[in-house]
């Protein structure tokens, strides 16, 4: 028994050992190390393959996104580019690349991911759209969006006649009514893309516009409308009878409503219980969020209808209260946009083969889809447009904008193929209709609708100028008395530029242009008041208060990055409502309110590099006397979470030198060393070493105490010029306030004689005696003397007018002092660390400098930051360099103010 047994084991073990070098055997574990290629399809473990295929299509895509981006091209059109040079057009072409690259076994996986990151795309989309837009402007906006799509679906029934009788017979395509198809090709040609239409509107600044304003409404009603009928043509496609197909629009009906009805107000229930509308939502209700999508699109796939207009319906019942849509948005936005969005478009490019447009009929179809996709939306839309009473060039610019298809064509497209109502070759040709009409859409635009001609038509609107541009209202000349004169050249109305790390500095200069408070009476109850008779006319004493002056009026306007998210263009669509939430521009509100100040602000959102334009044309609309720009030191800002206002030291350096050079206004830049606040670049505190089992978290830091002492020192060194004048007028302003001290200091150098008209500015090459990061830099710029001695008198007169004609209550606070020199610069130091820093507990003190180019400084002084001075001036760059303990304004004078 036992010896049988044992030969039935040993016979067992042969057998195991013979059978192992077959293929039974294990996979190896070693994976490339043992011999196994990574490309090679596992059905078992699929995602070697699927991270090669989304490696390959992201780079591919942000390669060729790099250049378009450059043309004002949305990515969306990298990314389908990117798909068809990969697929059978091009890439496919190549011997084997399929094989390893894209089997067919492996494209199940692929397009699983794909469209489920559709799915949550058209949420996104959803989310987007803001049915508040469509019904506060629903008039404009439904008569051009009926127009734009009725007139694109009438041309696309009639040319999907012959679509239908050309292409019938190719490959790959169901046997559908004439009907259907011709409800799906009219819904193909007349839908709008919406996310992409955003995208164009926020980057060409046309937001705020007429323009912006009816694209918006109407683009909302025709996504609506464009999703609903291709949910009615897939239920058709997918019934084979009448009455199933209308049992399939009833129960989506139904739906709807029990979205709308039902679980909409449950849904907001619990996101205000949660807090989730006032502070984003939370983690929990991010998961019952995403639940409800894959429900709904779970629900309209099993009942005939497309799985995404389940998660679209779900994003139109999300409420945008409190910017709750935006924060969701936010949180998804990035995985949908980075890896799942150019899988989905790669797929659509892989199913497009430019070689089946292969003869004349098949192009000639082309070009007629393209035209009619272009002539519809344009004629339908400028026609309405017009019929709302706007200009022409408007009417066609709101045409052009209509006429985008983007992405939301190739997902109806991929619908129509998935769903065998397109073959591949009808599909490449719309595909080929939305590259088009895409592409054309901005140059389109910009060519219709440019800067000038938007600045001229509001000027016009406004009644300035009539229609050639001539001026309705001239100026009215200024009077020519000097201290009438420096009474209109006072600083009314400031245009500041907010950011959150330079709020307490900006707080300052506010409180210090506003002047003294006005005095208020005592103010006694009501109701332990007793009325009293006041004669008619007079004012009650309870509530008299001492009339003041006309408050200074600063407008706060916060920049913020428009970036390539979803979320920053909702925030630009949204900008009313982001602007009256964000928390820098309403704390800025508040306090100038409460210091005497006539206060507004807003929030805009733009490409980093129209910061400059962006500032210069809000200080041309409100009027601006002067632009206050903090400078940003560090990177402090990024402490505070997502705060997109800190900009880089290279991107501030071009900011503020375009500004200053375009500006017609005053520009004054501010360099903060504690005024008003501590400075930006304190030390962190640091744990005592004699206390141990503390730790970081545990140290509690000091109560600062409050400011005793509310006094500034103003120090001012005046050599000449217009930005000098224009910052001598600025410190006799400042110094109306009372808690301010002046020191204005002219140093008086001497001109030399035999000037040439040249400029000549010599910078060297650092030495061993310079540091390393320095430079030696020569300023000599040589003018014809007569004109310096004439700008000499100007200086020197104006310098005395306003001494001698300084008020009574300014005497006792403003010096006037005069130095004799010819080292002004080090001069100039010297009596800056005489004057800075005397008063340690004080509120700050201010060294206000011109930033300009002084014709009659000859001295060599070395640059430590070549360019600080080249965006601050010689004088400035010297002053912030050399240590001295104060903060820095500079001034640089407007066309305005030179021409004066």
């Amino acid at each position: 028994m036992s010896s049988s047994i044992l030969a039935t084991a040993s016979r067992t073990v042969v057998s195991s050992a013979s059978a192992s070098p077959t293929g039974s055997r294990a996979v190896p574990q070693g994976g490339v190390i043992e011999g196994l290629n990574p490309t090679t399809y596992d059905a078992k473990n699929p995602i070697v393959l699927f991270i090669i295929q989304a490696g390959i299509i992201i780079i591919f895509c942000r390669i060729l996104h790099f250049p378009l981006a450059k043309l004002r091209q949305p990515r969306v059109i990298a990314e389908v580019i990117g798909g068809v040079i990969l697929g059978p057009s091009v890439m496919m072409r190549i011997p084997g690349f399929k094989a390893a690259i894209f089997p067919q076994a492996s494209m199940a996986g692929l397009s699983l991911v794909a469209n489920l990151g559709l799915i949550l795309f058209l949420f996104l989309v959803g989310l987007e759209v803001n049915m508040r837009m469509f019904i506060t402007n629903w008039r404009v906006a439904l008569s051009v969006g009926l127009a734009g799509m009725a007139l694109p679906f009438g041309l696309g029934c009639g040319i999907a006649y012959g679509l239908y009788h050309q292409f019938r017979t190719d490959d790959g395509i169901v046997e559908i009514s004439f009907g259907v198809y011709m409800l799906f090709i009219g819904t193909a040609l007349s839908i709008t893309a919406f996310p992409v239409l955003c995208r164009i509107l926020t980057e060409l600044k046309l937001l705020g516009t007429a323009v912006g304003v009816t694209v918006l409404a109407a683009g909302v009603g025709n996504d609506v409308v464009g999703w609903i009928l291709l949910a009615l043509c897939v239920a058709l496609v997918n019934n084979g009878s009448g009455i199933a197909a209308l049992y399939v629009l009833l129960t989506a009906i139904g739906w709807i409503l029990f979205l709308v009805f039902a679980i909409r107000p449950v849904f907001m229930y619990f996101l205000r219980r949660s807090g989730s509308l006032q502070n984003g939502p939370t983690q929990g209700m991010m998961a019952v969020t995403i639940l409800l999508v894959l429900t709904s699109s779970w629900f309209t796939q099993i009942i005939g209808v497309h799985a995404i207009f389940g998660a679209f319906l779900v994003g139109l019942i999300c409420p945008h209260d409190g910017g709750f849509a935006i924060k969701l948005t936010e949180k998804i936005e990035d995985l949908v946009s980075v890896l799942f969005l150019p899988l989905y478009f790669a797929l659509s490019g892989l199913g497009t083969n430019l070689g089946l447009l292969n003869d004349g009929i098949t192009w000639g179809y082309v070009i007629g889809v393209i035209t009619i996709a272009f002539a519809g939306k344009i004629i339908g839309g400028t026609l309405a447009a017009r019929a709302n009473k706007l200009v022409w060039r408007e009417s066609f610019t709101i045409g052009c904008l209509m006429s985008c298809k983007g992405l939301v064509e190739l997902i109806v497209l991929n619908i129509g193929l998935q769903a065998k109502i397109l073959s591949t070759r009808t599909f490449t040709m719309f595909v080929v209709m939305a590259l088009v009409t895409t592409v054309a859409t901005t140059p389109l635009v910009l060519a219709l609708y440019p800067p000038w001609y938007q600045k001229k038509l509001e000027a016009w609107k406004r009644g300035e100028v009539d229609w050639d541009g001539n001026r309705l209202m001239p100026e009215v000349d200024s009077p020519k008395d000097s201290a009438e004169k420096l009474r209109n050249n006072q600083v009314r109305k400031l245009l500041v530029y907010l950011r959150l790390d330079s709020l307490p500095s900006l707080f300052t200069f506010i409180a210090l242009l506003g002047g003294d408070r006005a005095t208020v009476s005592t103010k006694i109850h009501k109701a332990k008041s007793e009325l009293a008779t006041v004669p008619e006319g007079a004012a009650s004493d309870s509530t008299s208060t001492v009339a003041s002056k006309r408050p200074l009026e600063v407008h706060g306007v916060r920049i913020l990055e428009l970036t390539e998210r979803t979320s920053s263009v909702m925030q630009s669509s949204e900008l009313d409502d982001y602007g009256r939430r964000d928390p820098v521009v309403n704390a800025f509100r508040t306090f100038a309110q409460l210091n005497n100040v006539a206060v507004s602000g807003d929030v805009s959102i733009v490409p980093e590099d129209s910061y400059a334009e962006t500032l210069t044309s809000q200080a041309s609309d409100h009027s601006s006397d002067l632009v206050l720009i903090p400078w940003n030191d560090s990177d402090s800002s990024t402490e505070f979470g997502a705060v997109h206002d800190s900009l880089s030291a290279s991107v501030q350096d071009a900011f503020i030198q375009k500004t200053l050079e375009t500006a017609v206004c005053n520009i004054a830049v501010f360099y903060n060393r504690g005024f008003g606040g501590p400075s930006t670049n304190q030390a962190e505190p640091k744990l005592s070493r004699t206390i141990s089992g503390l730790s970081m978290r545990s140290h509690r830091e000091a109560a600062v105490a409050p400011v005793a002492d509310r006094s500034h020192h103003v120090y001012f060194p005046f050599f000449g010029g217009a930005d000098d004048r224009v910052a001598l007028r600025f410190v006799l302003q400042l110094a109306q306030n009372s808690n301010v001290t002046v020191t204005v200091v002219h140093f008086n150098t001497p001109i030399q004689s035999g000037s040439e008209k040249t400029p000549e500015v010599i910078n060297e090459s650092s030495q061993s005696s310079i540091p390393g990061n320095s430079s030696k830099l020569t300023i000599s710029e040589r003018v014809d003397t007569e004109t310096m001695y004439a700008t000499a008198a100007q200086d020197v007169a104006l310098l005395h007018t306003l001494r001698d004609s300084l008020p009574a209550s300014l005497t006792s606070r403003v010096v006037f002092v005069d130095v004799a020199t010819t080292t002004p610069i080090t001069d100039c130091l010297s009596h800056a660390r005489q004057e800075i820093g005397q008063s340690p507990k004080n509120a700050g003190d201010l060294i206000v400098v011109g930033r300009g180019k002084h014709s009659r400084i000859l001295e060599t002084f070395h640059a430590n930051n070549y360019e600080m001075r080249k965006t601050l001036g010689p004088i400035a760059e010297a002053i912030v360099s050399g240590g001295v303990r104060g903060s820095v304004l500079v001034i640089k004078a407007g066309a305005r103010a030179q021409e004066s």
